[in-house]
């Protein structure tokens, strides 16, 4: 299977009532979206995440599944979850990608495209 028989949306939000900006604390939910367009099964075995802010720090997230769950994901089926991540600054990108492993037991990266954490309005 190719990696491209896996595709990913993003859909990411600001939290507003969760963050104290005057704290230099900026909190945003993002809610991923897996497609299995491949024709056998996989599972989502890891996460790599790699997260910048508008100073330019970059904090690197590794992990086991999402969310708590490692989700076997059938052909032409699909995975939602939601999650956060709290920033210092008003701006940032996210972006990383999966393992996934197929039933034989191969494994190969997904890739999540960089996507960007911002206030509403902020940008155009």
């Amino acid at each position: 299977m190719t990696p491209g028989a896996i595709h990913i949306t993003t859909q990411p939000h600001y939290l507003a009532e969760r963050s104290t900006p005057d704290e230099q604390n900026y909190v945003f939910a993002y809610t991923i979206t897996i497609a299995n367009r491949g024709s056998e099964p996989v599972t989502l075995v890891s996460r790599r995440w790699i997260i910048t802010d508008a100073n330019g720090k970059k904090v690197e997230v590794e992990g086991s599944g999402v969310v708590g769950e490692q989700p076997k994901i059938a052909p032409g089926a699909q995975f939602t979850y939601t999650s956060g991540v709290s920033l210092a600054t008003e701006v940032g990108v996210m972006e990383g990608s999966y393992t996934m492993s197929q039933e034989n037991g191969d494994e190969f990266q997904a890739p999540i495209a960089p996507f960007r954490l911002s206030l509403p309005n902020l940008i155009n």
